[in-house]
């Protein structure tokens, strides 16, 4: 997508962008979608709050985005391949494509816990989870993105099939 340079110069208060809320078993989150409301394309911005108990998207990695977390307020736990990491105000973590960048954050404290998540926005992408066996693949507008996706699904990596099946 090319976009006019003259949008995307202002500044964008967080207040001033809706809150999107997700409630789907642990995943409980609310999120603000700065970046898009900023006019970004290439780098993704979002504002995340976890409520106590509450976690993000399920444990995952992107095979072509990066992403990273910049913690805000309240404490929370973040888990990696290499484990549980706790994390508080100021720190900051580097999740790189592939399965070394694979993720899930939870709040384990008292208080609403606060991050900013930002991303490359590659186009297309697969998303990897590990727990469940899917994976997940889109094209057209990169995960996070607003634009309509051209391709996009969720499936059972046990469910692949030879490359030939129902080919003349």
């Amino acid at each position: 997508m090319v976009r006019d340079a003259s949008v995307g110069m202002d500044p964008v208060n967080e207040a001033d962008v809706d809150w999107s809320e997700t409630e789907r078993d642990a995943a409980r989150f609310r999120r603000k979608r700065l970046s898009s409301a900023a006019g970004g394309d290439a780098l993704g911005c979002s504002l995340y709050e976890l409520p106590p108990g509450g976690s993000s998207w399920p444990y995952h990695h992107h095979e072509a985005n990066e992403e990273a977390v910049y913690v805000l307020a309240g404490t929370g736990r973040l888990r990696t391949p290499g484990g549980e990491h706790e994390l508080s105000p100021g720190d900051y973590v580097a999740l790189p494509a592939g399965e070394a960048g694979a993720h899930r954050l939870s709040n384990d404290g008292d208080e609403p816990f606060r991050f900013l998540m930002t991303s490359t926005m590659r186009d297309p992408d697969v998303t990897v989870y590990p727990d469940s066996g899917k994976i997940g693949v889109y094209a057209g507008a990169a995960p996070g993105g607003d634009d309509e996706r051209s391709v996009d699904g969720y499936f059972r990596r046990a469910d692949a099939v030879d490359y030939w099946l129902d080919e003349e």
